[in-house]
């Protein structure tokens, strides 16, 4: 099992920046992600990346604004979030697929391994 550590969150004023690091560990991977909830809501997909060709996709809700990378010396992913707003309010979590390549995983359910979470908290 993939063991992933993150980093970066905190609290910053809507229109302003931050970015979030997951260092993995344990295990090889095929993709990684990030994923996050809101409070009263479902946990949903924000960006992924395919670990090996580095092809990328993101939600609809963060297009132009969120970018996920990786450096695959350092095993770790990172997603940086510009233009932040209220609604981006949430706990992140990075996540990880370990058993089974997919490509790009845009569904929250087919990670197999989850961080414990930061929270990135965007005041209006």
């Amino acid at each position: 099992q993939v063991h992933l550590v993150e980093s970066g969150g905190g609290l910053v004023q809507a229109g302003g920046s931050l970015r979030l690091s997951c260092a993995a560990s344990g295990s090889r991977f095929y993709a990684m992600g990030w994923l996050r909830q809101a409070p009263g809501k479902e946990r949903e997909f924000v960006a992924g990346i395919s670990w090996s060709a580095g092809s990328t996709a993101t939600a609809d809700s963060v297009k132009g604004r969120f970018t996920i990378s990786r450096d695959v010396a350092k095993n770790t992913v990172y997603l940086e979030m510009n233009s932040l707003k209220p609604e981006d309010t949430a706990i992140y979590y990075c996540a990880a697929q370990a058993k089974t390549y997919y490509g790009i995983i845009n569904s929250p359910r087919m990670y197999d391994s989850r961080g414990q979470g930061t929270q990135v908290t965007v005041s209006s």
